[in-house]
């Protein structure tokens, strides 16, 4: 196949002002793990052409992929796919790539998801995988945003904790809500630890945000005493 296929979608969600998913449907199938990437081009009037990479955050079918894309407001690429393209429109895409980042349902052992901002993307990609395909292997997510306003997949995360299936932490560095919740304010090392899956249960720590909050945790992770080869991280930024 050729190494660009023309997609269209097939259905948006819009998460907040600055986000959301599209839902895309595939010109030539392919099967893609949980975690991979995949780039989108657009391509002006004029000739001009640029590309990005996105995170898929639904993999589930081999006919559509979903991706979740939050507006960088210096971008090429982000505003056009927030703000501009509509249901029924076209997307340049490539097949799905990165196998390091990735989780396939296949080991039983726990999974510790660290997230930040728009970084749950990926990561939810492998907790709706883990829903059909290996739903007794234990989760815990670590959800770190600015505000309530900017969380992904909101009604999703309320169900998967209503059902009690997947343990969900937020952490709003900038305005919480309600009262006497968490402090608003950075994850700190010791609070990160406290809420992650303890190392002696040997969890694989996946990591995904901007590059100074992954570097962050990753070295919390392994200050508390998680073994390197364990954590994957991908950041952006």
């Amino acid at each position: 196949m050729s190494e660009w296929q023309v997609t269209t979608v097939i259905s948006q969600t819009r998460h907040s002002d600055s986000a959301r998913s599209l839902r895309l449907a595939l010109s030539e199938p392919f099967t893609a793990l949980p975690g991979q990437h995949l780039d989108i081009r657009l391509t002006a009037e004029d000739g001009y052409s640029t590309a990005r990479t996105y995170s898929l955050s639904d993999t589930r079918e081999r006919r559509t992929v979903e991706v979740t894309v939050e507006r960088a407001d210096d971008g090429e690429v982000s505003p056009y796919l927030v703000d501009v393209v509509e249901v029924g429109e076209p997307l340049e895409v490539t097949r799905p790539h990165g196998g390091w980042f990735t989780w396939d349902g296949t080991s039983p052992g726990p999974i510790q998801l660290i997230a930040g901002g728009s970084g749950l993307g990926p990561l939810m990609s492998m907790i709706r995988h883990r829903e059909i395909a290996a739903p007794t292997v234990p989760f815990n997510l670590v959800y770190s945003l600015r505000s309530p306003d900017r969380i992904l997949f909101g009604d999703e995360l309320r169900q998967l904790i209503d059902h009690r299936r997947l343990p969900v932490r937020l952490a709003f560095t900038r305005r919480g809500i309600g009262t006497g919740d968490r402090p608003t304010g950075r994850l700190g090392t010791s609070e990160l630890t406290e809420l992650a899956i303890h190392p002696d249960r040997a969890p694989t720590v996946f990591i995904c945000g901007p590059t100074a909050f992954v570097e962050h945790c990753a070295a919390a992770m392994v200050g508390a005493g998680h073994r390197h080869e364990r954590i994957r991280t991908e950041r952006f930024g």
